[in-house]
């Protein structure tokens, strides 16, 4: 986590570009871009220690992509959660084409149309696909288990990553007035556990953007790795395996005690001593 986080839900977006020094990333970072390419081959290397990870215990595990990528760029992450045990599959939308509002709407409506238990879902979203499944949350927090990002910009909406400014253009957006949009969007809060992987020379999402100041049960983890390789990099492979062994550690121990308190209240059977 950040030195000294403060959670702040009600300051202004002007007043937030100046306290967390809110920038687009550093040009001379996109360099390091290049790192992808040794990220995504540490994958066999590590992998004796990948499969030795915790356990998985079925439940469904919705892998959401970045801006301008699908399914298939989650396959290898989709492919290590299933081995693992988890019922993990691709968001079925196609190419995340950028608009994350519309987006959760069109995941809702499948959301919606699915068979699921009491276990519900969990949302792993990279970079723009946090973004939905940040706002699949709030709209559907019965449902919604638990929310890991990857590189996600959660202020300011693009205005703070390397495509901002094109994204905008393309779109017709006044990136302060879109900002004021996804800072009232923020305020409504996640009512479900958040995990938030982040990097600070990710040269697509500012650092600082990806940070959540306004749920302070967030819970930060930085890693060495460039955006592109999130997906890819072991270590958050590893990070997601263990928060989701850790949640399911949870859930089980308030199932137990869930069921010792009825096996407490349940009257005697008849016949038997009092």
């Amino acid at each position: 986590m950040p030195k000294a986080l403060t959670f702040d839900s009600d300051s202004a977006p002007v007043d937030r570009r100046r306290l967390y020094k809110l920038s687009p990333p550093n040009p001379s970072l996109r360099y390091l871009e290049a790192r992808a390419i040794f990220e995504i081959g540490s994958i066999l290397p590590n992998m004796p220690r990948l499969i030795g990870e915790p356990r998985g215990d079925g439940r469904k595990v919705i892998l959401m992509p970045g801006f301008l990528a699908d399914d298939r760029s989650m396959w290898p992450l989709q492919r290590f959660l299933s081995f693992l045990g988890y019922d993990a599959r691709g968001w079925g939308l196609g190419r995340n084409t950028g608009d994350p509002e519309a987006l959760a709407a069109a995941f809702i409506a499948r959301l919606d149309a699915m068979e699921l238990d009491d276990a519900g879902v969990t949302l792993l979203g990279w970079s723009l696909g946090g973004v939905v499944a940040r706002i699949v949350a709030m709209r559907r927090a019965g449902v919604v288990r638990e929310v890991i990002t990857l590189g996600t910009p959660v202020e300011g909406g693009p205005k703070y990553t390397a495509a901002g400014s094109i994204y905008a253009e393309k779109r017709g957006l006044d990136l302060d007035e879109f900002e004021e949009h996804v800072h009232r969007m923020n305020r409504e809060g996640l009512g479900v556990p958040l995990t938030v992987i982040y990097s600070r020379t990710d040269a697509i999402v500012s650092w600082r953007a990806a940070i959540d100041r306004y749920n302070p049960h967030a819970r930060h983890i930085h890693v060495q790795s460039s955006h592109v390789g999130l997906g890819f990099s072991p270590r958050v492979w590893r990070i997601v395996a263990r928060t989701l062994h850790a949640s399911s550690e949870i859930t089980r121990g308030q199932a137990s005690r869930s069921a010792n308190r009825r096996l407490r209240r349940r009257p005697p059977a008849s016949g038997a001593p009092p």
